[in-house]
């Protein structure tokens, strides 16, 4: 057994500067190659562990027992090539670097991968980065970031502090407790936030030193690797490469493959068993103005590592899938384990729900997670655009659920477009997707309680006018005022002993022809049935006559009454229950 090296990710907002700060690490790394320099790897760069050091130089200390052998950088930045580094039960990054624009703080993208390092339980730290830019700095390139801080401005250091402590207030808002790198004193307990320059270098040293101290300390056991052992890998990129043909980028996290190996990948369908043509690495920069082929053919590659692959059959693979190594012999056995991953993440777990579609298997896990986590079911989840077949089982749910009616797409264009009664929301942030998913349902309640509260009879309190029956009879016409609620055409009418006497035929205000009247508003109705005189007296009481099964529906609808509302649902409530104490219970 021996030690890989720690694979680390760069994830933050957009324009927080990831990939600057990458090119800035890899530069400082090229410039310390006579202690070993960097390799570079397909997607992946290796940083040797003398080159780490001759960086850090003495902030490693001189008793420091180092064992990892480096750090292995992927070089896409983000949260989708995160995602894309799926392995079963988890992810390949061991640990990651969060970027936060100083003077920016946390965005929403940051929360997005707050969320995702959280999910797959991700070391990280944090990247304050752009300090040169803060108002009077003074780059000091050449000096520690300390000694840097200290010889900056009175100003400058209580705005970096200042800073500094938002950008930890903003995390604390997200379950975070941090703190500035050399004031952390539990590492297990506290994120430590280093500042940082893309630009100038500064702090590169330190986010480094942080970075190998925590691997040293906290990841070795989780970087143990057997050279002898088939490979274990995922697939980061399926490409057309000219002369070439499909290829697969991957990174290898143990074991070692060799060229001819027998390969198992997982596709949509039944995972492809083929052999390894060839693989590919960078051409080093002092070969490459010789050579025609961007590319280098090794014979064989150990974990950790990337690499590119050719092989047979590998055109239905994409990103996010597992490969492994196997014998001849073994290839059944493995597909069947690979098939059964992959189906973990495919599979139609509940009876009931949305249709998701994202572009990589690690989207579609990240996205399926995210949103079970936020208590939405998922009937169906896949890869791939938006087709015909989506819209037809998403559409079904309409007779069950039309609040499960939706599409969700992740990075994926729409191929068909759906009926209006499906809902399509597209994005390539998660928890935008959630937020927009979780804002719709919210609206379609609304609007289906509004339905559902349109359709039961109003709660209504009037009382008859004196002066003013303008019929007695066939219909009667009588003046009245609305003393609470709104009257409404339709609306059935009892007195006070609860016996339901006629309903409003129609309402007319200056002759006029209304739908409703409101509290306070005098108006004329006519009541079919009844005698002013008789069944109905002058300054009568009137109330609606509501139903005790639509009685029961309104305790639903508390917060869409007004008080006047509630008051008349109570004096019904109390004239019924003279006659049945149970009533509306």
């Amino acid at each position: 057994m021996m030690l890989r090296q720690p694979i680390l990710v760069f994830m933050g907002n957009v324009d927080a500067g990831k990939t600057q700060l990458l090119d800035t690490i890899r530069s400082t790394a090229i410039v310390a190659k006579e202690a070993g320099g960097i390799t570079q790897a397909i997607g992946a760069s290796i940083i040797p562990l003398a080159s780490i050091q001759k960086i850090c130089g003495q902030l490693l200390g001189q008793s420091a027992q180092l064992t990892i052998p480096g750090i292995l950088t992927i070089d896409t930045p983000g949260h989708a090539a995160f995602t894309n580094m799926r392995r079963r039960g988890g992810n390949l990054a061991d640990m990651a670097v969060l970027v936060i624009d100083i003077r920016e703080g946390v965005k929403p993208q940051t929360v997005e991968c707050i969320g995702i390092l959280k999910q797959y339980k991700i070391p990280f730290v944090i990247a304050l980065n752009k300090v040169d830019l803060l108002n009077g700095w003074q780059p000091h390139p050449e000096t520690m970031l300390m000694k840097s801080i200290g010889i900056q401005g009175e100003r400058v250091i209580t705005e970096l502090e200042t800073r500094l402590y938002e950008v930890v207030a903003q995390l604390n808002g997200h379950g975070l407790n941090a703190d500035r790198f050399d004031r952390v004193s539990d590492y297990t307990k506290q994120l430590a936030v280093v500042p940082t320059s893309a630009k100038t270098g500064e702090g590169i040293p330190e986010l480094l030193m942080v970075l190998i101290g925590l691997s040293q300390k906290y990841l070795e056991k989780n970087l143990a690797v057997d050279k002898q052992q088939p490979a274990r890998g995922t697939v980061i990129e399926v490409k057309e490469e000219k002369g070439l043909g499909t290829t697969m980028d991957a990174i290898i996290y143990d074991g070692t493959l060799k060229v001819g190996d027998t390969l198992v990948i997982g596709t949509l369908g039944d995972p492809v068993t083929t052999r390894v043509k060839a693989l590919l690495e960078p051409a080093p920069l002092s070969e490459m103005r010789d050579r025609r082929s961007k590319f280098a053919p090794v014979k064989e590659v150990f974990a950790a590592t990337g690499v590119k692959i050719t092989a047979t059959g590998i055109e239905n693979v994409v990103a996010g899938m597992p490969l492994r190594s196997c014998s001849p012999e073994g290839a059944a056995q493995v597909a069947g384990d690979i098939k059964q991953e992959v189906e973990e993440v495919l599979l139609e777990t509940d009876a009931e729900g949305i249709v998701v579609k994202a572009d990589s298997l690690g989207s579609l896990e990240a996205v399926v997670k995210l949103f079970r986590e936020h208590g939405i079911k998922i009937k169906k989840a896949s890869i791939g655009p938006i087709t015909r077949k989506d819209c037809t089982d998403c559409e079904a749910n309409l007779q069950h659920d039309p609040l499960t009616c939706v599409l969700i797409g992740f990075n994926v264009p729409i191929l068909q477009q759906p009926s209006p009664s499906i809902t399509v929301i597209t994005g390539d942030v998660i928890y935008r997707l959630i937020e927009q998913f979780e804002a719709w349902v919210a609206e379609q309640k609304k609007r289906m309680q509004a339905a559902e509260l349109d359709v039961l009879i109003k709660p209504c309190k009037i009382r008859l006018l004196r002066g003013y029956v303008f019929r007695q009879n066939n219909p009667a016409v009588v003046g009245v005022e609305v003393m609470a609620g709104i009257l409404k055409t339709g609306t059935p009418l009892m007195k006070k002993d609860g016996n339901a006497l006629t309903e409003v035929k129609a309402i007319q205000d200056k002759q006029e022809n209304l739908a409703e009247a409101r509290k306070e508003q005098q108006v004329a109705v006519s009541l079919p049935g009844v005698t002013i005189g008789r069944q109905l007296h002058e300054e009568d009481i009137l109330y609606s006559a509501i139903p005790e099964s639509q009685f029961k529906k309104y305790k639903d609808f508390r917060k869409q009454l007004t008080p006047d509302e509630r008051e008349v649902l109570r004096e019904i409530a109390d004239i019924m229950r003279g006659q049945d104490p149970m009533w509306g219970i």
